[in-house]
Parts: C-alpha cells; structure tokens; sequence
C-alpha cells in the first residue's frame, strides 16, 4: 500500500485508452467487484465518467460520487487530473452506506417524465448505476429479470464505443444530462445488441438521482427512418409538432437546467451566495418549462383520434405506493404526511401502467402543492361494482362547486399565481377516459378536496 494509501487516500493511474494500469489494493478490489479486469477497462462507471471529463476539458476534476459495491453503496470522493494522455487519480471518503433507491425519482417538477412506449423494454437505475427496475419486456432476453435487481448497470449491459471512441453514457454521467444511441451488448445474451437512451433522474434536492432509460434491439434502429431514432422523454412523439417541439427544446432546456444545477451546488469552489441562489432560480424555472414540454407533447398525443392506450392487468394499490414515493421529498419538505395503502391491500384493475402512474402523481402532487404544512394526504382504494377506485382527499383550501368542472379544461388555472401549465388535470381525466375510466373531484371551500380516479376491473 502506498503511503497515500495509508492515509486513506487511494491513488490509481488511468492511460490514455481508459485502462486502469495502476492502483492501490482499494481501488483495484472495487475495479474487479464492478466487472473489471486487471489492467483492463476501468469497471467504475462514476470514475470512469469523471475521468473522461477531466481528460476532455484538459483540467483537474473533484468531485463526490457515489459507486455500488455489492449491496452497498460507496461514498467517494475523487480527484481526478489528466497528465502524459492518461489521468492521475486519488480517491479519498470511501464512506459505506445501505443501497437505496432515489429518493423521488424527480419529484420537484417532472413527474411526468415517462419514456417512450415503443421502446422494446425499460430500465431504471439508482445514484450509484445500480438497476432498480426493469420492464417485463425485458423477460425475453433476460429471463428472470429479479436477479438483475440491485446490481450494476455494467453488469447488465457491456457499453460499446462509437466510431469517435466515445460512450454517450459515461458524458452523460459525468454532466448529469439526457444521453441516446449509446450501443450495448447484453451480458446475458451475447447475440443480443442494443441501443440505450435515458434521461437523468433528479431528487427533491436538486442532486442526480439515477437514469431512466430504454433499450431498442439495434436491428430495430437499424431499419427505423431517422426521424424515429431520436428517443423522447414521455410516450411516443404523436406528430411532426411534437417531434419538433421535444428537438428544439428540451436539449437545450436539460443543459441550461444541468449547468444551472452545477452552478448552485458549488462542485468547482464556492462562489457568492446570490449566485447559487440565482442559479437555483434558473434551475427551477427551466424544469418548469421541461415540464410544459411534457405536458404539450402529452395533449398532441391524446388528443389524436386513434389514440389508445395500453390495456393491461394492474394492482392499482402498487401504483399509487409508487406514485407516492415519487412525491415523498416534496411532502416532506412541508412537513406533510401521506397515508397510503398498506402493503399488502391489492386492487385489480385493467389500464395502461404508465399512464395510470402519470395519472396519480398529477393527482398526489396537487394534493401535496395545495394542502397546507402539517398536513395529511390520504389515499385509499375500493371496488365500487365494475370499477376500481383510488380516493386521494387533502386538508387544501377546498374547490367551489361552481369551479369543480372548470378545473378539468385545458390551461385552465383558478388563480393566475398557481403553478403548473393548466393542462394537469385536463390531461388526467382525458387518459382516464380513454382506458374507460374517469377522474371526479368532490369538494366544497374550506372542507379540502377529494379527487376518485376509476378504472374498469376487466
């Protein structure tokens, strides 16, 4: 062990093709738990990251990261700094932690977020690029798909360079944004080749939570028109318009957010204090204005005539536990409570799973927005006949009978300061009814409000 080492600093040698060709014992041990071999490509995702940004902008890099280890997490801290083609790096923290999963997915402002349909299966990943979900697509190359829980993204998946040497995914990791056509085999199935995409999770403090992603058989791509190779990041683009709008904006919108989000948590060196609060600012308005994205995409979408959602067998109770759990961070931040189901209540329903989540997250966060702190959100599910019903009632102001009706048209706001584009509950209702269903608020001033999502049970 080094004398670095000793003192609980980890150094290791990166050359100019990423390979680890040296490192103290905890450095190399880490490298092999995560898939590597010795003196083979780096296997830490986070530090490999960190390692190209550094080398590509030519200046030394600190930053705290967080690596799966097994069924922990590592705390890290790394020094990264690009000498003689290669990079130089010290890693100090290694503080252990239980694995967990994001802490809201990204609960502040994009709750509806939801990748494309089309995608031949989807997968998510915590903090540290450990898988926590995967679609049921996924059973076809995969087969059991529960092993593949809690472990590393690069074990699912071995990441292939492109022509220019690079990874999409290890540029996106670094700079925390969206990231598409990242080519991968799957471990599993060596003959299997695919094209990955994800967006960037980001948690009720503003820190990167993780990947949301899909993963397209590359024979798929190869024969799809250009247009359609460009992932979007809620349901399936419907049209031209909706095309256009997602291209033009939310590429540009995810840097200014990211770069704004950089900025404000001080990574390169404290700066003045107005300064990170103006960057907050700008943080927060541009994932307002990437939620009016969603939102509009999502209107073009459900407005066409051949629209029709997905019909599959849902436990309605798991859906609105995990709806929740997206707005935990928010709640908390007003000392609220959300009284949800218990674990083991099941509720049988027939819908589309991703519209359905989309549905109650609207429904929970407005709860959540409007209630006042020290409050409590209740959600309760029943069979009523040949549907299935979730109830989500607040302590909120309440909604005046004759407003009770307005608030489900399109852009419609009760009052010019709330939140939001007006398209919320509008869209709800309308994807409500198209899996046969319907959303209805009952309500009176003062009395709060209560809002019953019904689907048909078959």
């Amino acid at each position: 062990m080094s004398a670095s080492a000793a003192k609980g600093i980890v150094l290791g040698r990166l050359d100019g093709e990423g390979r680890l060709v040296a490192a103290d014992p905890p450095l190399a041990d880490l490298h092999e738990r995560a898939g590597g071999t010795p003196g083979g490509q780096i296997a830490i995702p986070q530090i490999a990251a960190l390692a190209r940004l550094a080398k590509r902008l030519g200046i030394l890099i600190s930053r705290s990261v967080i690596a799966a280890d097994g069924s922990h997490d590592i705390e890290l801290w790394v020094r990264a700094d690009p000498k003689n083609d290669g990079v130089d790096l010290a890693v100090d923290g290694w503080k252990r932690r239980h694995a967990g999963l994001p802490a809201a997915g990204d609960s502040n402002a994009r709750e509806h977020d939801f990748l494309r349909a089309s995608a031949d299966w989807l997968w998510e990943t915590d903090q540290a690029l450990r898988l926590t979900s995967l679609s049921a697509d996924a059973e076809g190359v995969l087969g059991t798909i529960g092993r593949f829980l809690g472990q590393p993204l690069t074990g699912l998946f071995r990441f292939v360079e492109g022509e220019d040497g690079d990874l999409p995914i290890l540029n996106a990791l670094a700079e925390h944004h969206r990231f598409e056509l990242q080519a991968a085999e799957v471990r599993a199935d060596p003959g299997a080749d695919v094209v990955l995409s994800g967006i960037p999770l980001i948690d009720g403090n503003g820190r990167f939570a993780g990947f949301r992603g899909t993963a397209i058989a590359a024979e798929t791509m190869a024969q799809a028109p250009t247009a359609a190779v460009v992932p979007a990041a809620t349901g399936e683009l419907p049209d031209a318009f909706g095309r256009q709008l997602d291209r033009a904006l939310r590429s540009p919108l995810d840097r200014i957010v990211a770069s704004a989000e950089t900025i404000q948590a001080q990574i390169d060196g404290p700066i003045r204090s107005d300064y990170a609060e103006y960057a907050g600012d700008i943080a927060s308005a541009g994932r307002h204005l990437l939620g009016l994205v969603d939102d509009l995409v999502d209107l073009q979408a459900v407005e066409r005539d051949d629209f029709e959602p997905r019909r599959e067998e849902l436990d309605l109770a798991e859906i609105a536990r995990a709806a929740a759990g997206l707005l935990s961070v928010r709640a908390s931040e007003k000392s609220m409570r959300i009284d949800l189901p218990a674990e083991d209540e099941m509720l049988k329903a027939t819908g589309d799973y991703k519209r359905v989540m989309q549905i109650l997250v609207n429904l929970i966060g407005n709860a959540v927005r409007f209630a006042p702190r020290d409050s409590q959100v209740w959600i309760r599910c029943e069979l009523e006949g040949d549907l299935a019903a979730v109830i989500i009632a607040d302590q909120g102001r309440g909604i005046a009978p004759e407003d009770q009706e307005k608030i489900f048209e399109k852009f419609e706001r009760l009052s010019a300061d709330e939140p939001g584009s007006g398209l919320g509950l509008y869209l709800s209702r309308r994807l409500a009814r198209a899996m046969r269903g319907d959303v209805e608020v009952d309500s009176a001033p003062g009395q709060g409000a209560r809002f019953v999502l019904t689907l048909p049970v078959d």
